[in-house]
């Protein structure tokens, strides 16, 4: 176990000139000493253990994004198809107004 050593004192006066009342900056650094007093540098296993999960991660998101990508083509068939039918309907509509329009004008 290899302890990380810093200034803890100079630590709480930045963050006194940070805005942090003067026990919040010392117990805030104390705190920091106590957690970093116990840690262990990473090792390779410990970063190849962090590549394989960003891999996993990486595949996930992709069959992720690749579905999503899928649902949106099908959506956008779905409405493609809607307005095709809604246009069609308002053109036969129009159609329909203008000859019975067209019907009711006065012959001369």
């Amino acid at each position: 176990m290899v302890a990380v050593l810093f200034d803890t004192l100079k630590l709480a006066r930045r963050l006194e000139s940070a805005g942090f009342s003067p026990r919040q900056a010392g117990d805030t650094a104390e705190a920091l000493a106590e957690v970093m007093s116990g840690a262990e540098p990473a090792t390779a296993a410990d970063l190849g253990v962090l590549r394989a999960e960003i891999a996993a991660l990486r595949t996930e998101f992709k069959a992720e994004i690749a579905a999503l990508r899928s649902e949106l083509k099908a959506e956008i068939e779905l409405l493609r198809r809607d307005l095709t039918i809604r246009l069609g309907g308002m053109i036969v509509v129009a159609v329909g107004i203008l000859l019975a329009a067209i019907r009711y004008l006065p012959t001369h």
